[in-house]
């Protein structure tokens, strides 16, 4: 997030939005906006949108799958990310995330699995495998 400048801007139970400056740090050797920068923002909203929605006392949250498709490339300005939970599960959440620029075109279109795991048999999990 820090690494990113990643922020979020609007929050709701549903949806979450947040913007992230493209910066020459956050470009591929041919100058466009490296398509790794855009799924850690795209997994970035899409974890904290599945936070907002579990008992973080009782539970961790995962992201077991994402993927994109690019459809336009950036060489700098601002990126918005929406993310939106499609489908709200005990144990799973699926998330849709769009990827624009501040005139509102799409850069990428972006779907996430997070696993939603309780924190006792997470620990569990944990001390077995370290």
């Amino acid at each position: 997030m820090y690494t990113l400048k990643i922020k979020y801007i609007r929050i709701g139970i549903n949806t979450l939005i947040a913007k992230m400056s493209v910066n020459k740090k956050l470009l591929q050797p041919m100058g466009f906006l490296h398509g790794g920068a855009t799924i850690a923002l795209a997994e970035s909203v899409g974890s904290a949108l599945s936070v907002i929605n579990v008992n973080k006392d009782n539970s961790n949250v995962f992201n077991i799958e994402i993927s994109a498709n690019h459809i336009k490339n950036v060489k700098n300005g601002i990126l918005f990310a929406k993310a939106k939970i499609v489908h709200k599960g005990k144990t799973i959440h699926f998330l849709k995330i769009n990827i624009y620029n501040e005139h509102k075109d799409i850069i990428s279109f972006c779907k996430m699995t997070n696993i939603i795991i309780p924190k006792k048999k997470y620990e569990i999990y944990r001390n077995k495998h370290h």
